[in-house]
């Protein structure tokens, strides 16, 4: 391990830490918090610690900077010691198409409800969305609230009904992959991990210390919450950057029962950047305020050439893709383009009037449908910037586009989504155009900006080391809730879930593996 000298925010986690207290570290972007952890290690010689990271990437890196007495793992690596190596057998393998699925699951019988037809196929689909969705949650038995809701099926008696379809075939083949001898169905990470979770597991370990916990699956929490009786519990993240509760991830870090600290120095960017961050901090409701490195230099300005462009949408991702490349530019997609070029070709199937397979907007059958839904329905609001961009460039322009991209260390610039630049940084980064300023209310007044699209845009401003275009984010600095010292409450009636933004999924970004 190489140490710096602690600042005075680490030296008291530290000395809580020592103490035997359990910690809540609210981290900063770009804080340190892997080297607070280490120095926490570091300070007991007697005891021994799990580390819990939130990918293999995380792990890895911090298997090489503990001392030997941690023990690094993702929560999934712990699952998979524990029972997931009996599954082995039933890992990989050819992936199953959906009517294979379908058939394995006895599903040969199309559903129509209303207007909407849900085919066999797309049945299988939402049947293996319920099993994961119960797998990552903290309960124990399989039910209705597991059921999702789809896209263009908003409507509660059509989905009681979906519910009432779905839920026993979902619950057989719950039974099949619960069992290392089942045969059916291909078992995934998350299968083992509840498998883990329902044997109320004992995780060997002094204390325990859980990065990332501003996004915990629910079923890691109730294992984390049953080793407080032996285990000091160290719990690490930043809640302004919780991004991942469109597909259950809880903050575990605000109403936990323990000492609370924060990380408010950065060592990633300077004072300029630090004053951005701290203005969508406040609109968070986060407590934290960042001060940034008196060494560091980062220049707010405009960034001719970033390393790095960072958009909200996938659409808004592929309309700078489009930009770069008129330009002459190599361009990279962080994740690469897989995502993109399935709406692309669902989009083509749309238009041609058969349909798509795409899973989550099997139900349209045309293009004129999802427009219509795009435009006019709040649950389509996070696919209009693609529905947009098709109907301008068409689909084969953006098939080629994806075609034209390269790897990341052979371009000019990466293109990424916010959801997908968590955890990196650049040098210089870039804003993109698609984040919206809240639509002015009937009075005329400005929007309120919800918590949740400040979340991202703090997510994106503090990606940058020494250089940050705001570009798309630029309307801030006139909005009353950008200014210091302004209080930022939601009106009345408004809860967290309400923006249509908070509820992204994969047509916004392509999902973080926590496996090991």
């Amino acid at each position: 391990m190489t140490l710096l000298r602690p600042t005075e925010e680490q030296e008291a986690a530290i000395r809580r830490f020592t103490a035997g207290d359990d910690l809540v570290l609210q981290a900063g972007a770009g804080t340190g918090k892997t080297s607070t952890l280490e120095l926490l290690a570091a300070s007991d010689l007697s005891r021994r610690g799990v580390y819990i990271a939130f990918n293999r990437a995380i792990k890895d890196e911090a298997a090489s900077r503990f001392p030997s007495r941690v023990q690094c793992s993702t929560g999934h690596g712990l699952a998979y010691r524990a029972v997931g190596y009996q599954y082995r057998h039933r890992f990989g393998g050819a992936r199953v198409p959906a009517w294979r699925t379908a058939e394995i699951l006895g599903l040969r019988r199309a559903l129509t409800v209303g207007h909407k037809v849900f085919e066999a196929t797309n049945l299988a689909y939402v049947t293996k969305q319920t099993v994961l969705r119960y797998c990552q949650s903290a309960d124990r038995e399989l039910g209705p609230q597991h059921v999702p809701v789809q896209r263009g099926a908003e409507d509660p008696q059509i989905h009681r009904v979906l519910t009432s379809a779905v839920l026993p075939y979902a619950q057989h083949a719950w039974e099949d992959l619960c069992r290392p001898d089942g045969d059916k169905l291909r078992v995934d990470h998350d299968h083992y991990l509840k498998v883990w979770q329902l044997t109320d597991p004992y995780i060997a370990g002094d204390y325990l210390l859980l990065d990332e916990a501003q996004d915990t699956n629910p079923a890691l929490e109730y294992v984390l919450m049953g080793q407080r009786d032996h285990a000091q519990l160290v719990l690490v993240g930043d809640s302004a950057q919780q991004i991942y509760s469109w597909r259950g991830a809880r903050d575990i870090m605000t109403g936990f029962n323990g000492t609370h600290l924060s990380l408010s120095q950065s060592f990633r960017f300077g004072s300029a950047l630090a004053d951005e961050a701290n203005r969508w901090l406040a609109i968070t409701r986060s407590p934290l305020r960042l001060t940034g490195h008196s060494e560091i230099t980062t220049r707010i300005e405009e960034a001719k050439s970033p390393d790095a462009i960072l958009c909200r949408t996938n659409g808004g991702a592929m309309s700078e893709v489009l930009h770069l490349m008129d330009d002459g530019r190599q361009v990279a997609m962080a994740g690469g383009g897989g995502s993109l070029r399935s709406l692309a070709m669902a989009a083509r199937d749309l238009k041609a009037g058969k349909g798509t397979r795409h899973h989550e907007l099997f139900l349209f059958k045309t293009w004129g449908e999802l427009q219509e839904y795009a435009e006019n329905d709040p649950n389509g609001a996070d696919l209009l910037p693609w529905v947009e961009l098709i109907d301008d460039i068409g689909t084969e322009a953006a098939l080629g586009a994806v075609d034209r991209l390269g790897a990341e260390d052979q371009c000019d610039v990466t293109v990424s989504t916010v959801h997908k630049a968590k955890g990196r940084e650049w040098s210089s980064v870039r804003i993109g155009d698609d984040f919206p300023e809240p639509e002015p209310d009937a009075l005329g007044r400005p929007g309120r900006i919800h918590p949740g699209e400040a979340r991202l845009a703090y997510v994106a401003v503090t990606r940058a080391r020494h250089q940050l275009d705001i570009g798309g984010l630029t309307w801030i600095h006139s909005h009353p809730q950008g200014q210091p010292g302004t209080a930022n409450p939601l009106p009345p009636g408004r809860s967290h879930a309400s923006s249509p933004w908070d509820k992204l999924g994969p047509l916004a970004h392509e999902d973080k593996t926590q496996h090991e």
